[in-house]
This record gives structure tokens, sequence and C-alpha cells, in this order.
């Protein structure tokens, strides 16, 4: 089980790398050629590994196994947040293909 101090320094590691990527003036290339589709992917399957690790978590407080009813609820809102946010990404894209549809020659 992963407790909610490792999830906060994962994050924060996480956002501590996207600081630096957009402070620096230019970004290097990637030497594989993954796209945005494997990209998407990743991001699908670390909103799933939060959602599965939310369930156990909330699963674990349920059956009495664990008393951390705190941390599951952050880790279900986290989720939550998550797939939210995936959700309006997915829609601002469609949204915008659509327009790029729209646009006369």
């Amino acid at each position: 089980m992963i407790s909610p101090i490792n999830s906060q320094s994962q994050m924060l590691d996480m956002m501590t790398a996207l600081q630096q990527v957009a402070s620096n003036e230019r970004v290097a290339p990637a030497n594989n050629d993954s796209g945005i589709g494997a990209d998407f992917s990743q991001v699908i399957r670390s909103i799933n590994q939060q959602q599965n690790i939310a369930a156990d978590m909330m699963t674990a407080v349920d059956t009495g196994q664990s008393d951390d009813v705190v941390g599951a609820m952050i880790a279900s809102q986290k989720a939550s947040l998550s797939f939210s946010m995936l959700l309006q990404a997915r829609n601002k894209v469609l949204s915008g293909i659509d327009d790029v549809m729209r646009m006369s020659l």
C-alpha cells in the first residue's frame, strides 16, 4: 500500500520536473518517435493506477484492515480529479479538431 506521504512526495517530484521543463527556453526533441498517442497511454495508465490504489485503500478501510480513512478519501478524490482532468483534456482536443475541420480553406 502506498502511504499518503509517498504519494505527496511523488507529486512534488513531478511538479518540480514539470517546472524545470517549463522554465527551459528550448526543449530538445525526444530521441524516440513515440508521439502523442504514447503520451496519452502513459497518462491513462497513471490515472488507472491512481484509481486502483484508491479502490484498494477504500477496500482496506471498509474491511477494517486499515483505519486511514482520511488517506483513502484523499486518494479517492485525487483519482477522481485526475480522471476529470483527463476528460476535460480529451474534450479540448476534440473541440480543437472540430474547429480545424470547420475551417474554410
